[in-house]
């Protein structure tokens, strides 16, 4: 008997499988300098160029690493069925995002627990994609039951 598509949707992953990728067109600067204020964040390279290029950091805001975190965050909680469903990320930060750069979520499945549902994640979030422009990488764990992203028993 051949599957139908939905029944392929309600099976657990399996390790290597790709999460499907979050891509974030561009940066958004003036959500920086929002962020900088709900966060009590002082650090003007945030919202202003000129301290940017006086660190020699170049010539665009460098965002929050709180709003990085979450384009991670944002990414996993769509492949798990909601952001409840995401119980751990660790990460380490490894590079600067700056306005307008165009990231891409990412990851991979590690291990699975078929007992929990649980699934481990290897998780990064590149810049334009590229696999050599890492900015932040980690591991993660959601839970995926088998009855498919979205579905909850009653």
């Amino acid at each position: 008997m051949t599957p139908r598509p939905d029944d392929r949707a309600r099976e657990l992953p399996r390790v290597g499988d790709p999460l499907p990728e979050h891509v974030t067109e561009s940066v958004d600067a003036e959500k920086m300098k929002t962020m900088a204020l709900l966060l009590r964040d002082p650090n003007p390279i945030h919202w202003d160029v000129g301290s940017v290029r006086e660190l020699g950091m170049g010539d665009r805001p460098v965002n929050q690493g709180p709003n990085n975190m979450a384009y991670l965050v944002g990414m996993l909680a769509a492949y798990a069925g909601g952001f409840d469903l995401v119980r751990s990320l660790r990460v380490r930060f490894l590079s600067n995002v700056f306005a307008g750069d165009r990231l891409v979520a990412g990851g991979e499945v590690t291990a699975v627990d078929e007992t929990t549902g649980e699934v481990s994640c290897d998780v990064w979030l590149r810049r334009d994609g590229n696999a050599d422009d890492v900015v932040m990488a980690g591991t993660a764990t959601v839970l995926r039951s088998a009855l498919g992203t979205g579905d909850r028993p009653s």
